[in-house]
């Protein structure tokens, strides 16, 4: 028997969201659960997320927030860290950290042709080959190019509106109110932690589910 492959958003340390959000979805036995990056930091508890996680996902992808912490774990430079990330250097456990380091860059449903990400592609090259700096930061493109952040180019296009597909690629990263849905394309971080949604789209029929936040627990 063939399972749901269901992708959710940035959960960014909501837990109870994130409960809320499993229950809505009512898993079954051979469901596919992948993550698509940033479930620590900002919200209350990342390691009860990562509890969850092991518990329901399939996998969880690399995010921005994951390669940050790890990067200051191997190196030991706070310049890698954020006020929010103190927090959560405090609840990890050494069980989470080993969960933090097995995340994997990108999940390819075969059968699809779609492909799940934290942040997005550079979309000229490909995409396999695209490094972690790349796939789990990249929002905007400058002229040159080159991949920046929403802040830093504001008036550049997104990766997504110059991606031509195939694979169709679903991703978090780049935060909005609403998804955002386009031909090769669809972006489910909506922005739980700063009182938005956390969704989930459920593949290759792209059904989206979502639950309210409870609260807001970052402001950016």
């Amino acid at each position: 028997m063939k399972g749901r492959l269901i992708a959710i958003g940035d959960i960014h340390g909501c837990h109870r969201e994130f409960e809320d959000l499993l229950e809505k979805l009512q898993l079954e036995r051979h469901d596919r659960v992948v993550l698509l990056g940033d479930l620590v930091n900002r919200g209350p508890d990342s390691s009860k997320v990562i509890a969850l996680a092991r518990q329901h996902a399939h996998l969880s992808l690399l995010g921005n927030h994951e390669l940050r912490l790890l990067n200051y774990r191997k190196t030991g430079d706070p310049t890698h860290l954020k006020k929010s990330d103190y927090d959560t250097l405090k609840q990890l456990t050494r069980r989470d950290w080993t969960y933090l380091n097995a995340m994997p860059l990108t999940y390819h449903d075969r059968e699809h042709n779609i492909v799940l990400v934290h942040g997005g592609f550079l979309p000229h090259e490909p995409w396999r080959r695209q490094p972690a700096r790349i796939v789990t930061r990249i929002q905007n493109i400058d002229k040159n190019g080159n991949p920046r952040k929403r802040s830093e180019a504001p008036n550049s296009p997104h990766w997504s509106s110059l991606w031509k597909g195939p694979p169709f690629v679903v991703y978090g990263h780049t935060s909005r109110p609403k998804i955002h849905r386009l031909k090769w394309s669809l972006g489910i971080d909506t922005a739980c932690a700063m009182g938005g949604r956390l969704t989930a789209c459920i593949l290759p029929e792209k059904k989206i589910v979502q639950v309210k936040a409870r609260e807001t627990y970052f402001k950016s």
